[in-house]
């Protein structure tokens, strides 16, 4: 095992660890929360470093980046989400890489996945991202525009809705950060009860390294780390 391979999988133990610990405190199973490890920062041997591992749910927010590192790793047994925001003009390209878009962030990209993947004969699932923060430089549904969507979203033929994704708010510290999973969480629960059969709503989506504990007791079930698997290893 090489230096490389040894830290990050430290990291990543240490990760786990810690969202087992979360789980336990909320009273879940750690099986309840995926990991999705974020590669945004880092080249081909950090992420076979990560597979290694055990990671090989990995999420990359810029689709050129996505669609590079999945040429290039094409031998490992990598499923990639997109968590960043999906160009339109970036879609054909991005969809036959990924297994899950995590940012559905408007109407307009949606629908046009769901016309894309039909083209190219894919089913996509993806989550609906949600500004529970509300600012402003931040894209998603506002919370009160998600219900009014889903009757449109049950009628897609290519896209599978599978929940809620959010970014907490950059300011306001640990505190500010679990009241907005909680809008979250709490969002999801009252939409559930009269979302269309065809929307599934199980999936939260929310948690980054700094803060994935407490949207694990709020109630995530993905978690999108990136920075602390990477701890002693980059510059």
């Amino acid at each position: 095992m090489t230096e490389l391979t040894a830290k990050i999988a430290e990291n990543v133990s240490r990760v786990r660890g810690r969202m087992a610990e979360a789980a336990a405190r909320a009273g879940r199973s750690a099986d309840e929360v995926r990991l999705v490890a974020v590669t945004k920062y880092v080249g081909v041997e950090e992420i076979r470093a990560l597979v290694r591992s055990g990671c090989t749910v990995l999420g990359e927010s810029r689709a050129q980046h996505l669609c590079d590192m999945a040429r290039l790793l094409r031998d490992e047994p990598i499923r990639w989400h997109m968590i960043g925001h999906l160009q339109r003009n970036k879609i054909r390209r991005t969809l036959p890489e990924v297994d899950m878009i995590h940012s559905g962030d408007s109407p307009r990209l949606v629908e046009a996945v769901d016309r894309i993947a039909g083209e190219l004969s894919l089913r996509m699932p993806m989550l609906l991202e949600v500004n529970v923060s509300g600012e402003a430089d931040k894209g998603g549904f506002a919370p009160e525009d998600v219900e009014g969507f889903l009757a449109a979203a049950a009628e897609l033929r290519h896209v599978e809705i599978r929940g809620l994704m959010a970014m907490a708010s950059l300011e306001g510290g640990p505190d500010a950060a679990r009241r907005d999973f909680r809008r979250l969480s709490q969002l999801r629960d009252r939409l559930r009860r009269s979302c269309p059969a065809a929307v599934d709503l199980s999936e939260l989506s929310m948690g980054m390294s700094g803060d994935y504990e407490a949207a694990i007791e709020e109630g995530a079930t993905i978690v999108r780390v990136g920075s602390a698997l990477f701890e002693g290893v980059l510059p």
